[in-house]
């Protein structure tokens, strides 16, 4: 039976089960759709930048007033991308030459498009440091802050590995992507997967995007993009693994993402350990030293 109803929003119970996106970056073509529907659903404010010479990057980077972010990335000197088969047309397999055409075979210039978004991860650190709670994990273990339980402390800020949470200056608090928290409640999907015209983006399960990620990656492989892995789909890795992952067809810090993101907080409990042993041992040679002193008699 289908996890999904006919809105490709959850289906009447699967509460408890995990849900999450596949954003497969090799069919994104930089449209912006997600960043545009996000903000209409969200309310999310405007973040007006102007030109940021970053290509056609307008956005800049996640942040409170931009849940969706579509990285445009340019690359030149790559001899091979003009012969290499598996890109869709239309995607990065047809560079622009900026004269209404294609740039020709052999061509050494490529762009590589990517809708970042919050990584919903398993072991979340703003979570984790959050003092009063104002973040949780929904039945469906996405990560969700409540703007009226948020004091503005900015804990969740400095703990997330990915840089995505950010305090907004309108009125202090913390803001990031829910995933449409309410729209899954509701059995819809997120918006931004919903306006999605390539289905770059993907909800779902998360174990049956896993599965269609692995299958899409091996496709990618044997059409000859030897580049194309998985980011975030790894549940051994330093977050737990991500409730939101990305099929990407260059190292991940060509797309400005950590190559080996980590749970600050996962070091916590060997960090009081070693605390306490040098405490012990502080305390201990002071001991030692007073009855040293004792031992001597009166000066």
């Amino acid at each position: 039976m289908s996890r999904l109803n006919v809105d490709g929003g959850p289906a009447d119970g699967t509460e408890g089960v995990r849900f999450g996106f596949f954003t497969d970056t090799s069919i994104c073509i930089g449209c912006k759709a997600c960043e545009v529907a996000c903000k209409e659903w969200n309310a999310v404010p405007d973040n007006p930048l102007g030109f940021t010479g970053n290509s056609l990057d307008n956005t800049g980077a996640l942040g409170a007033n931009a849940w969706r972010h579509v990285a445009f990335v340019e690359q030149v000197g790559l001899e091979w991308f003009g012969n290499e088969p598996g890109l869709p047309a239309g995607a990065h397999g047809a560079a622009p030459d900026f004269n209404g055409g294609a740039a020709p075979p052999g061509s050494d210039f490529r762009w590589l498009m990517a809708s970042d978004v919050c990584k919903h991860c398993t072991s979340a650190a703003c979570l984790e440091v959050c003092p009063t709670g104002a973040i949780f994990y929904t039945e469906y273990r996405t990560v969700v802050v409540q703007d009226d339980v948020c004091n503005g402390c900015g804990y969740c800020v400095t703990a997330c590995p990915y840089g995505v949470i950010e305090r907004r200056e309108s009125d202090g608090g913390a803001w990031k992507c829910t995933l449409c928290y309410d729209r899954m409640r509701g059995g819809q999907q997120p918006a931004c997967a919903q306006a999605c015209p390539t289905d770059s983006i993907q909800f779902g399960p998360l174990d049956e995007l896993r599965e269609r990620a692995a299958g899409r990656v091996d496709q990618l492989i044997q059409a000859g993009q030897a580049g194309a892995r998985l980011y975030g789909a790894d549940e051994t890795d330093g977050v737990g693994g991500n409730g939101a992952f990305f099929l990407l067809l260059d190292e991940p810090e060509v797309y400005r993402l950590p190559p080996d993101p980590v749970t600050p907080t996962r070091n916590l409990a060997a960090m009081w350990r070693v605390a306490g042993m040098a405490a012990g041992a502080l305390a201990a040679g002071l001991a030692a030293a007073f009855l040293a002193d004792g031992n001597r008699g009166p000066r």
